[in-house]
């Protein structure tokens, strides 16, 4: 049997991405980190998608996604599967377009994440604590009501607006030697590392995933996506997929140069260090490359970039992983 290759997502497909986002998505800054470039000994910058519409670079592939659709697609509705931020997303990017949102979300979602999404008006269930489960209930939603679904990260659409994350970096760094960002199913990294292979080509892109949730450092190993045990207690609950998506490891095998895991104990250091260094509120996902460069897992060489992925915890949850003191 003939294995054909899947059409990888170009420069061009985040630029067309970028066009619809102009005038409605923020341009986030690159903030210069004095802190980290002093203790790194090279020039690290700070990309705060959690100045983001939503508090997440997930709104970026949400409303790209619904604007893609016809109007008939849309009006009957959407659906998804979602840790948290991707529903939030999806739930901002329905209001925006007056259609209504339905958003499947694990019984462990945080409380921001859940609170979010209602606050937006979508009608939430919560299933599972797995992928699996979400996908599952969501496909059943739609089935069952017509619905439209929106993929969280497995969609060239997707990897196309989550690359423009990557697009503004390496537009505006563009000496940018080092990029580090996250990885959860693998919308954002593939996304970003195509976007910076092709504006920076000697530039290292370097993906960032959960000791307890390494399921692209397990792809990687096998030659193909594979399934790994969930961990539904992981402290980084935006990036506990248990299988990296199969377009997004298309993507990677060809435009990542590494990927490193960082332990659970390190994120709070590292979100307490975003708090206190540049007053900017991080999510454990969010904070999760800052603390590879904290933690030594990874050496800055040359402009470093850490992506913030989000930044959707509420003040209770805050709290709890910082320490009231």
């Amino acid at each position: 049997m003939t294995v054909v290759a899947p059409t990888l997502v170009t420069i061009e497909d985040v630029r067309r991405a970028a066009a619809v986002l102009r005038g409605v998505a923020v341009r986030t800054p690159l903030l210069a980190s004095e802190t980290l470039t002093a203790q790194c000994g090279a020039p690290v910058w700070l990309k705060p998608e959690m100045l983001q519409k939503g508090g997440a670079f997930k709104f970026r592939g949400g409303y790209t996604y619904l604007a893609s659709l016809g109007a008939a697609d849309r009006g009957r509705g959407v659906v998804t599967a979602s840790s948290g931020n991707h529903g939030q997303a999806v739930a901002l990017a329905a209001k925006m377009f007056g259609v209504p949102a339905t958003i499947v979300m694990p019984t462990t979602a945080p409380r921001a994440k859940r609170e979010g999404a209602e606050r937006l008006g979508a009608r939430c269930f919560y299933v599972g604590t797995t992928t699996a489960e979400r996908i599952a209930r969501a496909e059943e939603l739609r089935a069952a009501e017509g619905l439209t679904y929106v993929p969280p990260f497995d969609d060239p659409t997707i990897i196309a607006a989550q690359g423009t994350v990557g697009l503004e970096i390496g537009e505006d760094l563009p000496r940018v030697r080092t990029v580090l960002v996250q990885v959860g199913g693998g919308g954002l990294s593939s996304g970003v590392a195509i976007a910076i292979k092709a504006l920076a080509p000697t530039a290292r892109v370097i993906g960032v995933e959960p000791e307890g949730s390494p399921k692209l450092t397990r792809a990687r190993e096998a030659g193909a996506p594979v399934t790994i045990p969930a961990n539904p207690h992981g402290l980084a609950d935006g990036l506990l997929a248990v299988r990296i998506g199969t377009l997004n490891f298309a993507h990677l095998a060809v435009a990542l140069d590494d990927v490193v895991t960082v332990p659970d104990a390190a994120l709070p250091g590292a979100m307490r260090f975003l708090l206190d260094r540049h007053k900017l509120v991080a999510e454990p996902s969010g904070a999760i490359a800052v603390a590879a460069l904290l933690t030594g897992r990874v050496k800055a060489e040359g402009d470093t970039v850490c992506v913030l992925s989000g930044g959707n915890i509420e003040w209770d949850g805050l709290r709890e992983l910082l320490g009231d003191e």
